[in-house]
């Protein structure tokens, strides 16, 4: 995972730019998981754990609805930029760096929702990585409690060719920003290369490279997987998110 966390580590400082309006994505995201949260456990799931926070961009818009909110992540330098947006925002969250696969250790009090977005559990790169995060995850759970992860859509994805996808393109800072991705699949998995371009109008442009890899894992295994690992009612929920969810119940 040393690859995962120095990709996500190069990114945060210019995470929003993935995001046409970052603000809005953060508010967006937290009101579905909310109103997914609300419907398959109800109201009294208000301590949560967010095990691959990213810059915080889950875990700052649940706070900010009456979540107490706990969040971990491999890359130091995404939860130091997860930590001053929090401040920023007056939010109080309790931020730590941690594997996935560790983080029943790192957070031994038990919560009553564990969340892992934004195609986070694919870096680990095979089934066996993928159950040890799962079976975490069940441990960090009250008896009753639930688990949301919400991953791309493989099943839908052209994995059989190199392929260029133009990301976006930003106006921020006084620059313009151009963001894409390479894909260069080794069935199950692909290297991706993320490019960020910053041009300021003058002759010469920054332009910066950051590497990572995924398993592409479908969400029939990943359901499969997260019943292993011990959850009840294991599913996908599709059309709540703007990724797939798979979710479950700890018993």
């Amino acid at each position: 995972m040393r690859e995962t966390a120095d990709f996500y580590s190069a990114l945060a400082p210019v995470f929003h730019l993935v995001y046409l309006d970052w603000e809005a994505a953060i508010q967006r995201q937290a009101a579905d998981l909310d109103a997914v949260i609300r419907e398959q456990w109800g109201t009294a799931g208000r301590t949560l754990l967010d095990a691959a926070c990213g810059v915080g961009t889950q875990a700052l818009g649940l706070a900010r609805l009456g979540y107490s909110v706990t969040a971990s992540d491999i890359s130091g330098s995404a939860v130091e930029r997860a930590r001053r947006e929090a401040e920023q925002r007056g939010l109080a969250i309790d931020f730590s760096v941690a594997d996935m696969r560790e983080v029943s250790s790192r957070h031994p009090r038990p919560f009553d929702v564990v969340i892992a977005c934004d195609n986070s559990v694919p870096h680990l790169l095979s089934d066996a990585d993928i159950l040890a995060a799962f079976k975490q995850f069940f441990r960090c759970l009250r008896p009753g409690g639930g688990c949301i992860v919400s991953v791309r859509d493989y099943e839908q994805e052209d994995l059989s060719r190199q392929q260029v996808r133009p990301f976006a393109l930003r106006e921020s800072d006084g620059a313009r920003w151009i963001v894409g991705q390479v894909w260069d699949p080794r069935p199950p998995l692909y290297d991706l290369t993320m490019y960020i371009v910053e041009d300021r109008g003058e002759g010469d442009c920054r332009a910066r490279a950051m590497r990572s890899t995924y398993y592409a894992v479908g969400t029939t295994k990943l359901v499969d997987l997260m019943g292993a690992a011990g959850f009840l009612n294991a599913r996908r929920l599709d059309g709540r998110y703007f990724q797939p969810l798979i979710i479950g119940t700890r018993p």
